[in-house]
C-alpha cells in the first residue's frame, strides 16, 4: 500500500496518490452501480473502502478513516440484503421510508456525529471533528438505508457531499473534492431513478392487492 501512496500522477498541477486516485474512481463507480441496483455494487465498495482507508489515515483524518472499517462491515450486509431482494426486470426492490424510519434516520445522523465528534476530539484523532464525525456517521446512515433498500438514503449523501466538498479541500485532497462534487450530481439523478422505481413497484403492489 505504501507504493500506491507514494507514487501518483499531476494532474492540472495537483499531484494524486494512486490510493487516492484508484479508491475515488471506485467509490465514484459505487454511485453509478448502486444507481443501477446492480449486486457489483458491492464488491467495487470493498475495494474503495480498502484504498481510501490508507488514504484517510495518511492524512490524519481519524474519522474519514474509520468509517471505511464500518463501511466494509455494511457492505458486506448490504451484499447480503441486496441478493435476497431481487426483482427480474427493476433489479433491488427499492421503497421510501416510512416516517419511523426517517426519524430514526435523522436522530441517527444528530446524535451519531455529536458522539462520534467528541470522541475524536478526545483522541485528537482529526483536525476538523465536526465535519470529519458528520461525514463519517452519514455515511454509515445512508449505506445503512441503501442495504434495506430505501429511496431517502440519496438525500443523506447529498448532506455528506454538502460537508465533504470543503473537509477535502481543506485537508489538501482536491482530487477527492472534485469527486464529491460529481458524486453530487450522480446522486441526484440516482435519487430520481429510485423514486420512479419505487413508485412502480408501489403502483404494482396496488395492483396486485386490488380485488379481482
Amino acid at each position: 500500500m505504501d507504493f500506491l501512496l507514494h507514487h501518483g500522477v499531476t494532474v492540472l498541477g495537483q499531484w494524486i496518490s494512486i490510493a487516492e486516485l484508484a479508491g475515488q474512481l471506485f467509490a465514484l463507480a459505487v454511485v453509478f452501480l448502486a444507481e443501477r441496483r446492480t449486486l457489483w455494487t458491492w464488491p467495487v465498495q470493498v475495494a474503495a473502502t480498502a484504498l481510501l482507508f490508507s488514504v484517510y489515515v495518511s492524512a490524519h483524518l481519524g474519522g474519514l478513516a474509520g468509517r471505511q472499517v464500518a463501511i466494509l462491515l455494511i457492505s458486506l450486509y448490504g451484499w447480503w440484503a441486496w441478493s435476497r431482494r431481487s426483482d427480474p426486470v427493476y433489479g433491488v426492490v427499492v421503497r421510501r421510508g416510512r416516517w419511523t424510519e426517517r426519524f430514526a434516520m435523522l436522530a441517527a445522523f444528530a446524535g451519531g456525529t455529536v458522539a462520534m465528534a467528541l470522541a475524536l476530539q478526545a483522541l485528537d484523532a482529526s483536525w476538523a471533528p465536526w465535519p470529519d464525525a458528520a461525514i463519517f456517521v452519514g455515511t454509515l446512515v445512508a449505506f445503512a438505508a441503501q442495504g434495506v433498500g430505501l429511496v431517502e438514503f440519496w438525500g443523506v449523501w447529498l448532506v455528506v457531499d454538502a460537508i465533504g466538498v470543503p473537509l477535502q479541500i481543506g485537508s489538501g485532497l482536491y482530487f477527492s473534492a472534485a469527486i464529491y462534487v460529481v458524486f453530487a450530481a450522480l446522486v441526484v439523478h440516482g435519487w430520481i431513478s429510485w423514486s420512479r422505481s419505487a413508485r412502480r413497484v408501489r403502483a404494482q403492489e396496488h395492483v396486485t392487492a386490488a380485488p379481482s
